[in-house]
């Protein structure tokens, strides 16, 4: 599943986050990152899966 969720931060960067974490403050914030600009959303996404956060 992380492999999946790292190509979906990559593509998608608010999928991505939503599949790690659900709908908690860190997938809105990335969508506000993903809208101010495509980089800081992926790379918030990735920070996300490569930490393994949980909600």
């Amino acid at each position: 599943m992380n492999i999946l969720n790292l190509i979906l931060s990559i593509i998608l960067p608010p999928v991505g986050a939503f599949l790690q974490v659900g709908a908690t403050k860190h997938f809105f914030i990335n969508i506000i990152l993903t809208l101010l600009g495509f980089l800081p959303g992926v790379a918030h996404a990735i920070w996300l899966v490569a930490t393994n956060q949980k909600g």
